[in-house]
């Protein structure tokens, strides 16, 4: 069974790339259960697959998945939002800060290459169904997490 590089989900029947472009297309509708989730599932994204992190940047994703497991979508709300008006070519002097209070600092590289749960099991059948998609992208967080810090195979 062909599987992704980076974060060890089987390749097909979609890939990892095919299976972000449908979340993402999702969040963007801003209804729930996606939209809300937005942050955290880039956050999940990113850190399953580093390649795609803007200069090797750990520590906003780190940050997200910390708020979201630690205090909750009202927390991630708030990042992501300061995110988005740092983001406006009106603001580009804005420093948004990467960390959260009482969150760990961004993990050491190597990233690990084996997650017990990806964006694939958060698809479920490659249309990320509503039902039950908070808790499988909790989980997704706590696996990605686990594994940052967790021992290195």
């Amino acid at each position: 069974m062909q599987r992704c590089p980076e974060c060890g989900a089987p390749a097909r029947p979609y890939s990892c790339e095919e299976l972000f472009g449908t979340v993402l297309a999702l969040d963007h509708s801003r209804r729930p259960p996606w939209g809300p989730l937005h942050g955290v599932t880039v956050a999940c994204f990113l850190l399953q697959h580093p390649s795609r992190l803007p200069q090797g940047d750990l520590a906003r994703p780190w940050a997200i998945l910390h708020a979201y497991l630690g205090q909750g979508l009202p927390a991630v709300i708030r990042l992501t939002e300061g995110a988005r008006h740092a983001n406006s070519h009106r603001n580009r002097d804005v420093h948004l800060p990467g960390t959260v209070p009482g969150a760990p600092p961004a993990p050491p590289a190597p990233p690990p290459v084996a997650f017990g749960v990806t964006i694939n099991d958060v698809a479920r059948d490659g249309a990320f169904p509503a039902d039950g998609f908070p808790e499988r992208v909790t989980a997704w967080a706590q696996a990605t997490v686990t594994a940052w810090i967790g021992e290195r195979r």
